[in-house]
Order: structure tokens, then sequence, then C-alpha cells
């Protein structure tokens, strides 16, 4: 993406951050993931550069996390090495799913320690991390830290049964290993060993009437995460984050130098990859200081793509971060303070056949293996249409089914299908329209309205919802178009069944681009048949990143700068040349389908995989 301020200031443009909740790099996603992280983030970033506005999408896969570790252990490799594999994987997927990222990189980068070491600095010469004694758990079989996320028991809160030492996922209390009833391991169901260790901690209550008052202020943030994070500033207490391990960022204080037993723990660098991904972004395209304009720019807004379970992260900690950063640091260089979120987009869970998702016990479906046998656009359409935006929702292989055949292609397709068809065959290009009559200017007038409510729609995050008006729209030029038949009318009036079609090719250029930040595939395609040259909203794209050292590493990015969408009705020119159709939904057999990917649920389950 080009990056061009005066331009952008000149013309009204707002700088849109899109930051999107990082992956671990433990193994391959499945499509709980990118049901909350990956399509709706999407949607969001295509309806704003379609807009006009500057986008910077930015995430990466995270590194430094437990399950690294112990993934890591089971296989008898390095974390390196690990984190290498399934960064390339991860990467491969999202490309292949349409996430049309400025840059997806991950946090194991030199310039991500930087940035990393930089905010540790600042905070810590502030007074804002300060070092505690605390109990630290270690596993009784093999001796080594067992991290907070593997150690599991019951809520002294609540009750829960299952939760984990960082948090509670039933009442979403923060919580410390040591706070559990009846801790295990994960690993091996042991019972952890505490004993006394010195960490660094962040002193979140130092930052609890600024977040009481900025967390109250968001009205428009969705009701669960705002009475949600409301519910965690009565509560802050110190969070370590720093832990005994030898995989992670080091510690960037002299006394530290050399010292391979205690590293930066993950959750206080991963959240910083969003600052550091776009200064990456800036850096390798020649434009250091770029990445300011989304950062230190007050009139720039934040919006953060997540899980319900990342919430506190985002809504409590890294706003505190990045409050006590201030202007500071080696990064900031006093050129003012980094902003704030403005919207904390979080989607509740997806399961599965009625179970929760789960890699371990066979529960899943990856997100490289649906994408073998189905096509990225209706796994897109099915995860904003029936998916988990504002309450948990279950992925059933018939209900995946029955929305492509009875939806995505019996009301859109079929209306592109039969209206491209009849024109190709029958003029060749766009035909030259007549007088237009009052059904036909209201079906235009319908599409054109169209922009106003589904662009409104998608900036409150209410994708499925906008998804819903834009279907209906389509549906009513499926009735304008049965009502018309403009195929009957070829012989006797050939001039009007041409004024039918051109109006009819007209409203599905315009549902084109409607339905482009839920659908860029065959929106692309569509876009080729009604003859357009060039791409509609950009491709994604994977390169490499060369680092200060000369070190490389592969990103996902985006060549988004020459996309000639933009949000706004048809164009279309009569006696535009279009090319020979062809479908772009296939109808899936429903028996076929269900019995098939059943069959292979339980033989994964069986394999334990």
């Amino acid at each position: 993406m080009e990056h061009e301020s005066a331009a952008g200031e000149a013309e009204g443009r707002t700088r849109i951050l899109v930051a999107v909740a990082w992956p671990y790099a433990s193994g391959p996603r499945h499509i709980g993931h990118v049901a909350g992280f990956g399509v709706p983030s999407d949607i969001f970033a295509r309806y704003h550069r379609l807009k006009g506005n500057d986008v910077l999408m930015v995430s990466g896969t995270d590194e430094h996390g437990t399950p690294i570790m112990v993934a890591a252990d089971r296989e008898g490799v390095s974390p390196a090495q690990l984190a290498q594999r399934f960064n390339g994987l991860i990467r491969e997927d999202l490309e292949r799913l349409g996430l049309s990222y400025d840059i997806f990189t991950r946090t194991t980068t030199r310039n991500h320690y930087r940035v990393t070491q930089d905010v540790f600095k600042t905070l810590y010469d502030k007074g804002f991390i300060v070092r505690q004694t605390m109990l630290g758990a270690f596993s009784e079989s093999t001796g080594r830290t067992l991290p907070d996320r593997y150690i599991e028991g019951t809520c002294p809160n609540c009750g829960f049964s299952e939760a984990r030492g960082d948090q509670c996922d039933h009442c979403g209390r923060q919580l410390d290993p040591t706070d559990l009833l009846e801790p295990r391991s994960r690993i091996d169901g042991s019972r952890p060993v505490f004993r006394e260790t010195e960490h660094f901690f962040l002193d979140l209550p130092a930052f609890s009437e600024r977040l009481s008052e900025w967390i109250g202020a968001q009205e428009h943030w969705r009701p669960n995460v705002r009475a949600f994070s409301a519910n965690l500033v009565d509560e802050l207490r110190p969070r370590a984050i720093t832990r005994d391990l030898d995989w992670g960022v080091p510690i960037p204080l002299e006394a530290y130098d050399g010292l391979d037993d205690k590293r930066i723990y993950v959750w206080f660098d991963a959240v910083i990859g969003y600052l550091s991904a776009a200064v990456e972004w800036a850096r390798n395209r020649g434009t250091p200081d770029a990445w300011r304009e989304w950062w230190q720019d007050p009139s720039a807004r934040h919006y953060y793509f997540m899980g319900k379970d990342n919430i506190v992260f985002h809504a409590v900690i890294w706003p505190s971060m990045l409050m006590g950063y201030g202007q500071g640091g080696e990064v900031g260089a006093d050129r003012g303070e980094l902003g704030l979120p403005h919207d904390i987009v979080s989607s509740e869970f997806l399961t599965m056949e009625g179970k929760k998702f789960s890699s371990s016990r066979g529960v899943a479906i990856y997100v490289n293996d649906f994408l073998s046998r189905y096509d990225p656009d209706p796994l897109r359409y099915f995860l904003t249409v029936a998916g988990p935006e504002s309450q948990d929702t279950d992925f059933t292989w018939a209900e995946f089914v029955r929305r492509n055949n009875d939806e995505l292609l019996a009301n859109w397709g079929n209306l592109v299908n039969r209206t491209l068809a009849s024109a190709y065959k029958n003029f060749g290009a766009v035909p030259e329209p007549g007088v237009l009559t009052d059904d036909d200017e209201a079906l235009l007038q319908a599409v054109e309205a169209g922009f106003a409510t589904v662009g409104s729609l998608i900036e409150a995050a209410r994708f499925r919802a906008a998804l819903v008006e834009a279907m209906q729209i389509a549906a009513r030029a499926n009735q304008y178009v049965s009502e018309q038949a403009p195929w009957a009318k070829l012989e006797a009036d050939r001039a009007r069944a041409g004024t039918i079609l051109s109006v009819t090719l007209r409203a599905i250029d315009g549902l084109k681009v409607l339905l482009a930040p839920v659908l860029p595939f065959t929106s692309q395609l569509l876009h080729e048949l009604l003859g357009y040259e060039g791409q509609l909203s950009g491709r994604v794209v994977s390169r490499d990143e060369v680092e200060e050292d000369g070190s490389a590493h592969a990103v996902l990015g985006g060549d988004y700068g020459a996309a000639t969408g933009r949000w706004e009705p048809s164009q279309l020119p009569a006696g535009q040349r279009l090319q020979q159709p062809r479908p772009l939904y296939r109808k899936l057999d429903a028996d076929e389908v269900v019995a098939g990917e059943l069959a292979r649920m339980e033989r994964a389950a069986a394999d334990g995989c």
C-alpha cells in the first residue's frame, strides 16, 4: 500500500489500523480460530480500502508461547524449528483464505525484539515495571518451569474445574497458578511444585483510574466487551511479565546480559507485535517513519480483532502498556503518544457438531484441510452469516452445505449465472439500455442505497447484518429479473430485453462490490466476467523481508494500491465486452459431504490428532 500522507489528508481519508490477534505457531489453525480473528478483520479492512481509507492491517505468528515449547518438546525439535515450520503453514493458510494483511510477520524477528525491549525498558524506567518475588510453578517430573497456561485447576471464584493458571475462561477473572484449587499440569497431570522466584511485574493498579475512565467512554464497543472490561478494572493487581524460561525476548537490563534462564513472557511481547509489525512494514518500504501516521496521529483509528478469550489483553493490559509508554522510548522518540484502541471487536466461540474445537482430541477442521476440498468464499460466507459474532455458534457440515446451496448458490450465484448467460449469448456485451421503467429505477436505487446501509453496518462491526442486507438486495434483483423475464422478450421486443439485462448487469456490478469484503475471490471472478481488467481489491502475496543484519524471513503482504474497486454504485458502460460465463459456486451433495466429513472426524478422533 502506498503511503501518501498529504494526499490522504487533502481527500479526507481516515487512517485505519486493523490489528489482528496473533495465532500461535504451535500447529495448524482450525476454522474456529479464523472465525474469531481472521475473516471479520479482513471484511473490515477490505471495506475500508474500497471506501478509500488508508488501511494498515498487521499481525503475525506468536512464536514465544507455551504451546510452542510444549509442542517442540513433544516432537523432539527446538522451539525455533517448530515455529519456523508452522509459521509457513499458517501463512499459506491465511493467504489461501484471502486475508489481506499489509504485513503478517512473526515475533522472532530482530525488529520485534528491539521494539519489545524498548517498551519494557521505557515502562521500567518510569516505574511501571517492578521486581517482586512470587511462587513459580515447576514440573514435578522434569524440574522445568511450568507456564501458567499449562496449569489447570478449580477456580476459587466460580468453581470452574478447568480454569487455567492465568485466567478462568468461565468467569473471566485473572488468576495466578497459586490461586487454583487442586492445580495439575496439563502435560502429565502431576501436581506443580511451587517455589520462590523473582520476576518483573507490570503495575496494572497504577492505571486503574485512567483505564476505568477510558473504558467507560467507549459506548460504541460491543456490550459484552465493555461490561467484561469494566469488571476486570475493579480487581486489577500487578501481573508478572517474565518467566524462568530460555525461549523468549531477553530482558534488556545490564544485570541480565548473557543470562539464559529468564525471559520476557509471551503475553507481554505478543501485544507489542501490533506496534513492531507496523514499524517493520514502514522500514521495508523505505519510509521508516510511515508507521507514525497510524500510531502517533490522534485522528487514526485502531480496531482490534480477536476471540473473547483475549479481551483482557486488549482492553486492559495493552492499553495500560500504551498509557505507560506515553511519548517516550527509543521507538516513540517523543513525537506523540501511541494511540489507544478505538474498538475491540471480540467474537464468541465456534463449536463443531456440538463439541468444542480441540486439536488434541481430533475435534477440529483445519483451514488447510478444508481448503483442499472446498473453495474459500463459501467458508468465508458461512463464518460471516452463521459464525460466532455475538454468541457461541455451532458449525455442522449439514448447515454448511445448506448455506452454500440454498443461499449463496441459489440466490447470488443463480442471479449472476442466468443474467450473464443470457447477456453473453444474445448480446456479447453490456446491452444499450432504453428508457427505464419504475421497476428498473427501483432496483438500481435499492442497490445504490445498499452502499450506505451495508457500509454503516460494516463500520459498526455488524458483519452478519451487513451480509444479510446485501443478500436481500441480491434476492430483490433475482425477483426483478424473474418477473421481467428478458429471455422471453428477445424475439418480440429485443430492445426491452436488452434494457432489462443492462439494468440487472448494473445491479450485479454493484452487488459485486457490496459482497467483495466477504467474497473476494468470486467477486474478482465476476469483475473479470463483466469485462473489467485488473484487480477489484488487490492481491495477497508472500514475499521476503530483509532485516538490518541481512537475515530474511517471509511475510504476507499485498498489492492493494492499484486496485480499481470503489465503494460506490456501478458505472458499468454499455458496450463493454463480456467474458464467457462460468459458475461462481458449485453445488454440494449434502449426503456425500456430511457422511464423508463425519467419517474423517471419527478417524481423526480415533488417531488422537
